[in-house]
């Protein structure tokens, strides 16, 4: 076998890859790596969640040796490799003790206990029943990004909660004291109806506020094609003649 072929295959093996060889006349010609494709929206969304600083580890079932090197186009920040089907929710459960909230996404049977035990469970929409079941929330998509619109999504309804909270509080702070009279001696007095019609104010803000959100805009930017590189996971990644 010719060095160079044979420097090719220990490359591709170290990465789990399944390697091909063309023999002629019980020589190696050139060999061929097969591996599982990654995709392009995989890397926007870990992408996408490193920059609001969230930690993304992989649990897996897979060979250490493929979950690391899928971890490596990734960026994914830890792996958990060789995990067995039980043994998702324990990892979970580890995750927590480390004191860290766990949002787990999943697709399969197996993902189920991992998705109930999690903080927040986000399950594929594509994937099984059981899945689906066990998550708090269900992605309409396959598209692994939609994990980082859940986020934004959270993220913008929570702060309009309290934003609503703090003008709701503001109101009843101010307006029922001066509506009642506990300011009469210092000349501060608000008639009822303007203090009914204040109330009415109040809860139109409140609804025009939420409806604010509607404003955001939770679908993905087009996927950039050259994020995973020259050398694309699950197409053939070279070939040593």
């Amino acid at each position: 076998m010719p060095t160079e072929i044979a420097d090719e295959i220990e490359k591709w093996l170290a990465r789990g890859a399944t390697v091909l060889s063309l023999v002629s006349n019980g020589h190696i010609m050139g060999a061929l790596a097969l591996e599982d494709e990654v995709r392009p929206e995989s890397v926007e969304a870990v992408h996408a969640l490193h920059e609001e600083e969230v930690r993304v580890v992989m649990i897996t079932g897979d060979a250490r040796e493929v979950a690391e090197a899928v971890a490596a186009d990734l960026g994914v920040d830890e792996v958990m490799a060789e995990v067995l089907p039980e043994d998702k929710a324990d990892a979970v459960a580890g995750l927590q003790g480390r004191g860290l909230q766990v949002a787990m996404v999943g697709d399969g049977v197996n993902d189920a206990p991992a998705l109930a035990r999690a903080d927040v469970g986000i399950a594929i929409g594509a994937g099984t029943d059981v899945a689906i079941e066990s998550a708090g929330v269900v992605l309409v998509s396959d598209d692994p990004r939609g994990v980082v619109s859940i986020r934004r999504l959270s993220e913008a309804s929570y702060r309009k909660m309290v934003q609503n909270l703090g003008w709701a509080v503001g109101y009843n702070v101010v307006a029922i004291p001066l509506a009642a009279g506990v300011f009469a001696w210092a000349g501060l007095v608000l008639p009822p109806a303007v203090g009914a019609l204040a109330m009415s104010i109040s809860t139109i803000v409140v609804a025009v506020n939420a409806m604010l959100l509607r404003r955001l805009d939770l679908r993905p930017a087009p996927v950039a094609a050259d994020h995973i590189g020259p050398e694309r996971v699950g197409e053939p990644t070279g070939g040593a003649t």
